[in-house]
Formats: structure tokens, C-alpha cells, sequence
């Protein structure tokens, strides 16, 4: 099983599959790998519809673990399963009726306009790369990126003269996303900063002059939070979600922030829609003729 695992994650490689989607399904495919050799169980005959049960079921005794992290396992083995199915090893689908829990729904954790205010002023007096981290911040808010699409930028992706940027999202499938003047101008003086910037160098560089990781940039956003004195977690994706929930509550359409977010589906979209209702408020009580505000 092991070896039919490795080529799997392989395929994925090679399909361009995101580096956190590859290491998801490793994780859990290693997970599920140790469980049936602890049961002496190490071959793909085992591989069925009651010994996942059994996998699943093993999982939520000793660890508890959130739906959507059992629905994540379900669909790393699924994966796996239709890979083996297209390759021969397994004579049936152990997934055909095999019911999957529905996902759980979790809204996004967002900033308001003061508080994303205050975490972008503090980015622009980082002591030693205020440059850079306000750059990194304006743009992270002005387009809603999300952590690998930022640290995946290059320098040529950003166009000046019509103010977009170029990304490469899940799948590697790309985009053009606006960007504000402010996160332009930002952008200009810290590569005005660089020494001999190239086009396909990265756009944003660590403290050692290396291409900035996932893992740098959290770090960055972990600090300016702390030191912005927010009384919530910050994350690279609560910009991203605060990006979304501010242009919804000015009045973007969801199909053109679904094309920004680069989302698949206008569903994982909408999702936004429930975060946004104090601006329905608003328009309730600007146009009902017997609300509060025309009374």
C-alpha cells in the first residue's frame, strides 16, 4: 500500500497540485497507512468499505476531531481510492455507499475597517522592513490574496499602468486581480529599496534576501498582529476575508468577487453573503417606508 501511496502523491506532483493540497493528503494518507500495519493489514485488499469505517471510526474515539478535518480524510482517501481504481488495483469502489457527514459550515473570521486599519499602519512602521510589510499588507488587502499566491508573485506579475496583478491560483490556474494606488505606490518604494531587481525575482524577499515562504509570512503577520494589539487571531486569510467582507458591504456583486477570489464555485463565495448582513440592515432601514429612519 505504502508504495501505491507514494506514487499517488507523485501524481499529484506531476498534475501541479498546491504544495499545502499534496501535504494535506500525505499527512492523512500516512495517517490512515500506520493505522492498518498497526492491524498487520499493509495491502490494498484491505483497502474496503468497512475497514475505512473502521479507520473513521478510530479516528473520532481518540481524537475528537472537527467534521470538516474527518471530511478532508475522506476525500485524501477517495482520491487515493479513484487513483487505484484508474490504475486497476481495487476490482470496486470502497467509497460507493459509503456516506460522507455533511460539511460543517464555519464563517469567516474577519477584521473590521478600523481594526484592518490599524494592523496596516502598524505594517508601515515595522521597525526594519516597514517598506516591505507595508507593501505586503496593502497589497494582501487591495486583491485578497491568499498566502501562496503572494509568496508565488514575481516581480513582472504586477502591472502599473492598469493597476492589476497577476496570480497563480489553485491548480495553478491564473487570474487578474485589481490593485489599489496605495498598495502600488507601496510596492514602487520598497523595490526602489532592492538592490538590481529583476523581473522573475520574487517580490517579496526575507530578511536573508531569499524569496519570502508561507511560513515567513505568517510569521510576519503573527507579529504585526501582536504588536498591533488586535484582541483576535490574525492570519495571512484575515485579509483575505476582510477583503471580501468590506467589498460586499460597498456593494460588490458576488460573481465579481468570486473571479477575484478565484474561487471555483459562486457557492464557496457566498459563504461571505452571511457576514454582510449589517449592510443589509442599512439598506432595510434607508428604504422600508415604516423603518425607524423614514418614520
Amino acid at each position: 500500500m505504502e508504495e501505491w501511496i507514494n506514487a499517488f502523491l507523485k501524481r499529484l506532483e506531476n498534475k501541479n497540485f498546491s504544495f499545502h493540497t499534496i501535504r494535506a493528503y500525505h499527512a492523512d494518507l500516512q495517517e490512515f497507512l500506520a493505522f492498518f500495519k498497526a492491524r498487520k493489514q499493509n495491502d490494498l485488499k484491505y483497502f474496503t468499505s468497512a475497514n475505512i469505517r473502521s479507520f473513521l471510526a478510530a479516528l473520532q474515539t481518540h481524537e475528537d476531531p472537527a467534521r470538516n478535518t474527518i471530511l478532508r480524510k475522506i476525500a485524501s482517501l477517495r482520491s487515493f481510492a479513484a487513483f487505484l481504481l484508474a490504475e486497476d488495483k481495487l476490482e470496486r469502489n470502497p467509497f460507493k455507499l459509503l456516506p460522507a457527514p455533511k460539511r460543517q459550515k464555519i464563517l469567516p473570521k474577519f477584521l473590521s475597517v478600523a481594526e484592518t486599519d490599524r494592523l496596516l499602519d502598524t505594517a508601515a512602521h515595522s521597525k526594519h522592513f516597514a517598506a516591505r510589510d507595508k507593501a505586503l499588507f496593502e497589497l494582501m488587502y487591495s486583491s485578497g490574496l491568499r498566502r501562496s499566491e503572494v509568496t508565488g508573485l514575481r516581480i513582472k506579475d504586477v502591472d502599473y499602468f492598469n493597476g492589476l496583478v497577476k496570480v497563480f491560483g489553485k491548480g495553478s490556474k491564473e487570474r487578474l486581480v485589481p490593485v489599489t494606488d496605495e498598495a502600488l505606490n507601496a510596492l514602487k518604494i520598497y523595490l526602489a529599496q532592492r538592490k538590481n531587481p529583476q523581473p522573475d525575482d520574487a517580490l517579496f524577499l526575507n530578511k536573508n534576501g531569499k524569496p519570502l515562504t508561507g511560513d515567513g509570512l505568517a510569521y510576519i503577520f503573527k507579529n504585526t498582529a501582536i504588536r498591533s494589539h488586535l484582541a483576535r487571531k490574525v492570519t495571512p486569510h484575515s485579509l483575505r476575508h476582510s477583503f471580501a467582507t468590506h467589498l460586499l458591504n460597498n456593494g460588490c456583486d458576488l460573481r465579481s468577487l468570486q473571479e477575484m477570489l478565484g474561487h471555483k464555485s459562486l457557492a464557496a463565495t457566498q459563504v461571505y453573503t452571511h457576514v454582510s448582513l449589517e449592510k443589509l440592515k442599512s439598506v432595510y432601514n434607508h428604504a422600508h417606508p415604516e423603518s425607524k429612519e423614514n418614520l
